[in-house]
């Protein structure tokens, strides 16, 4: 009989891995059909009920926005989410999640409007309240969207009972919430610039405003002096502004300059003119004039100094004096050293003028248009008169004010973040929280805020630095905004006095009011049904403003936190990088200024999503990846692989390559969990081996399993995924498929059952699968399953489970040292043994015999102390001494003589001629045919 025949006849004898487990994952396939599965079985209410009574750990969900399909960022966000609540659910945590959406706000209103549009209806033409209807149906409709597509991403949640800031509930809440602010007097009306989009007509928060790169007009004018008490001479010179806003200058009212600045006077072509002296060569590049040397002027001269308008022969507002006021914004880092001041629009202009007596005149509507008559510009929107030829431009140039006018100038500029249109600072009447004013217990809003700040844990470390200088530098929270669809400002105001009402039973009735009825209730019922008996509602004014949306979602913490959880803190939130200036500090700002502490424990931060070239993605440059399309194709599993591997606290890019990175190592975490699955085939947890009755072998690879169970809920404590899923995937290729499962195979496949390392090895096995599937699943939450239902049938979920408690007394630092040294030895032998099978010398290691040289008898003793022959898997190994100063190791590698088992393949000295078997395989069939 040949060797291949007698193979084949011992081929049943050997105990192959057998499973159902499938190699090709099949996700687009399976996950939908385990998505059934846990509708059908009620699977998170069954998580949820199995966690009753343990600790409570909360992540408060930072509510999207309800507008528009799913997104990679989006979808990142929430798997990044699901990632906490997993880990922590499954390390015994009830860890409950309610997901939640932002729906009040522009970009909803803003759809609206344009559906209306297009069907021939025009803004102002539907009943108010049917437009407020519209907008809620259009949220709700984007709600379900939303819904549906975050599930498929695997993620549980209270689905059936989201949080919605336009559920009544809530929208009595956020009016509650305003209403504390009212009665601490932290609230008031003010007119003051504020960011304004004139295509929204409305103003924004410092969260709905980002930069883009713009060209402007950049023009120097001259100003007249016309008085200066403390240095005479001054009179008749200029003074020389320079701005990138020349729509402004119709409305100027004074001009800045630098106390701590130094200035000269110099004679030019075109006359006197004063500028700082660190920018007089600027000014002169940009006006082309020459200047020639004059006197010093210290800014102590210039108090109390008049100017006169560039256009005062139009006389009325523009013959007014312009006094020189002080200012300490003013510096050297561009222009002049002069800035001209237009208290309608700008901060520090309003501010200066302010202090001086000074108040703006409100020339520019919300439509950004001034009011008609209004000299050289009226009737023009801002946008449409800043050209070097345009109105502004030309009345200075006739006037001979001109110095210099270029559309040249790069900049940053601000603009909505829904419509992408340029903004300007318009001041308007609004409602705003203030920052510094005593809240009655001797602290400010920021105050408390900065104290908060200190006391919440940060994720990254150097997030506490962002939003703190954030936080200190902060204007006023403005809380008005002037549209339709929102929680109104539910305050009443006392006609002829602007002060508005603080009665705790007024405000009860509009909570209980909007509790019944929705936010509507503010206009459809009497107001009288509100004041009760003792006001009177011809005496007050009833405020109908709009609530900032971040408003809105700062507050959330109130009704679902503490309202739904009963917890007076989240443990984490976790957005975004951009939401240090938009939910953390509107939410900071809401629960500081009502309950004085932050509304979290921790605050985690992740990058944003780009291309595989770094850029950011857009339609345009043809370069999105929709997270729909891309689980329809590979699975949802990937992509959650992909969030669990990358450093998701800077930007983290997306492309083909990286994308089929991913593949990959999900089809070897994959094949390992099949192959466990195989190899416990018919396996009975009775025959589990004591672990002190084990083989080192197996000692050690439950010592590693300790190490990785720390490293695990170390990075779990911090959040560090990536190091998370890189500790599992390198536990797995390194440890388990290139050593442990290599080695052991031949055990597992020829010893006899019931053998002591075959049985140990199985222990072992078992131990893995039962840790790697749990320690998997808050990452590979559908394969997990797919595997767990798999091993175990009818057992329910893995999702129920809670990681292994691995026994500290597990660990063995010195045998993990010990065989970190053999395996470095094998590693040698291996890199010895491949030119062979490169050359086609032998076709498995196992037909080959190496001798070893060892340099030191530390080295020696390790080798002799195990079977390294099966540790290399060759037929045998002579180790020894290396003789005179020879390398640390070194490996002859040559074809073994013994013959080869017909069972095994190993080719060993004890093959008996007769029945080609070794030893082993021999008393396996052997004991198996008895």
């Amino acid at each position: 009989m040949s060797e291949t025949q007698k193979a084949a006849d011992y081929r049943h004898t050997v105990f192959l891995p057998e499973t159902g487990f499938p190699m090709k994952a099949g996700l687009a396939a399976t996950e939908p059909r385990l998505l059934a599965r846990w509708q059908a079985e009620d699977a998170h209410a069954a998580l949820r009920k199995a966690r009753t009574g343990a600790p409570r750990w909360i992540l408060h969900d930072g509510p999207p926005y309800a507008n528009g399909d799913m997104h990679l960022g989006h979808a990142m966000n929430h798997i990044l989410k699901d990632f906490v609540v997993r880990t922590r659910s499954m390390m015994g945590f009830d860890a409950p999640y309610i997901p939640g959406w932002d729906c009040h706000g522009l970009p909803i209103e803003w759809r609206v409007e344009e559906q209306n549009r297009e069907k021939g209806v025009k803004k102002g033409e539907m009943d108010f309240i049917a437009f407020r209807q519209q907008c809620r149906d259009y949220a709700a409709h984007w709600v379900g969207v939303q819904r549906e597509q975050l599930k498929r991403l695997g993620i549980w949640g209270n689905w059936d009972e989201p949080y919605l800031t336009m559920n009544f509930d809530a929208e009595a809440v956020i009016a509650s919430e305003l209403m504390k602010f009212a009665e601490s007097g932290q609230l008031y009306r003010g007119a003051k610039p504020v960011m304004w989009s004139p295509v929204e007509q409305t103003a924004l928060a410092e969260a709905e405003v980002e930069y883009e790169e713009i060209t402007s007009t950049q023009v120097d004018v001259a100003f007249e002096i016309t008085e200066a008490p403390n240095a005479p001479d001054l009179v008749g010179a200029h003074v020389i502004i320079w701005t990138t806003t020349p729509w402004t200058l119709p409305v100027n009212r004074a001009l800045a300059y630098g106390p701590g600045l130094s200035y000269r006077i110099f004679e030019t072509a075109a006359g006197r003119i004063l500028v700082a002296q660190d920018l007089a060569e600027a000014t002169a590049a940009r006006t082309g004039l020459a200047l020639e040397s004059g006197a010093d002027v210290p800014a102590s001269a210039l108090a109390s100094a008049v100017a006169r308008h560039p256009l005062h022969a139009l006389g009325g507002f523009f013959a007014e004096p312009r006094p020189l006021l002080p200012g300490d914004f003013v510096t050297t880092d561009q222009g002049t050293g002069f800035v001209h001041m237009a208290p309608d629009h700008g901060e520090d202009d309003f501010l200066l003028c302010k202090a001086h007596g000074i108040e703006p005149k409100f020339v520019v509507g919300p439509d950004g248009i001034y009011e008609d008559g209004w000299p050289v510009v009226g009737g023009l929107h801002v946008y449409k008169v800043n050209a070097p030829d345009g109105p502004v431009c030309n009345a200075l140039r006739e006037a001979g004010a001109l110095l210099a006018a270029s559309a040249d100038y790069r900049h940053s500029y601000p603009h909505s973040w829904r419509s992408k249109a340029k903004l300007i600072y318009r001041c308007t009447p609004q409602w705003f929280v203030a920052m510094d004013r005593d809240i009655g217990d001797g602290t400010t809003l920021r105050e408390r805020a900065l104290k908060a700040i200190g006391e919440t844990r940060w994720f990254p470390a150097q997030g506490e630095n962002r939003i703190r200088s954030m936080v200190e530098g902060r204007p006023d929270w403005v809380l008005s905004r002037q549209r339709a669809w929102g929680v109104p400002i539910t305050l009443f105001v006392l006609k002829g006095t602007g002060h508005y009402l603080k009665d705790a039973e007024v405000n009860a009735r509009i909570a209980d009011a909007i509790r019944e009825e929705g936010a509507d209730a503010w206009w459809t019922r009497d107001p009288q049904s509100f004041l009760g008996d003792r006001y009177r509602a011809e005496d007050y004014e009833q405020v109908t403003d709009i609530l900032d949306v971040w408003f809105d979602s700062g507050s959330t913490h109130a009704f679902v936190t503490e309202a739904r959880l009963g917890a007076a803190q989240a443990d984490l939130y976790l957005e975004g990088s951009d939401q240090h200036r938009g939910w953390f500090q509107s939410s900071l700002l809401e629960s500081c200024g009502t309950r004085g502490r932050a509304p979290y424990k921790a605050v985690l931060t992740h990058g944003f999503t780009l291309d595989e070239r770094g850029r950011k993605m857009s339609k345009s440059l043809g370069n999105v990846i929709d997270p729909l399309k891309l689980i329809s194709e590979s699975g949802a599993d990937v992509l959650r692989l992909w969030c669990g591997t990358v450093d998701f606290v800077e930007d983290v890019r997306l492309g083909k390559a990286m994308l089929q990175t991913s593949i990959d190592a999900y089809r070897k975490l994959r094949n390992t969990l099949r192959y466990l699955l195989g190899a416990l085939n018919g396996h009975d947890p009775a025959d589990a081996m004591p672990v002190a009755d084990m083989p080192e072998l197996e000692r050690y690879i439950l010592s590693r399993l300790a190490a990785l169970d720390a490293d695990l809920r170390a990075a779990a404590e911090v959040h560090a995924y990536n190091r998370y899923t890189a500790a599992i995937i390198a536990f797995v290729n390194q440890d388990l498929s290139a050593f442990f499962f290599d080695v052991r195979k031949d055990s597992l496949y020829c010893d006899a059952p019931d053998s002591p390392r075959r049985r140990a090895c199985r222990t072992v096995l078992a131990t893995l699968f039962d840790a790697l599937t749990r320690w998997l699943a808050p990452v590979l939450v559908f394969t997990a399953e797919e595997a767990f239902e798999q091993r175990y049938p009818g057992g329910g979920s893995v999702h129920h489970q809670t990681w292994l408690a691995i026994p500290e007394g597990w660990r063995d630092q010195a045998l993990e040292a010990k065989f970190a040294r053999l395996r470095d030895i094998r590693a040698e032998v291996t890199q010895a043994i491949e030119p062979m099978r490169r050359e086609k010398k032998v076709g498995s290691s196992n037909e080959v015999v190496v001798s070893l040289g060892l340099g030191s008898r530390a080295d020696l003793d390790l080798v002799q102390s195990v079977d390294f022959a099966e540790l290399c898997i060759v037929s045998a190994v002579d180790a020894r001494l290396a003789e005179g100063e020879a390398e640390d190791i070194a490996v002859v590698a040559g074809v073994s003589s013994d013959p080869r088992c017909a069972r095994c393949w190993r080719q060993l000295p004890d093959v008996a001629a007769e029945s080609a078997l070794c030893g082993r395989c021999g008393e396996a069939v052997e004991g198996a045919a008895a």
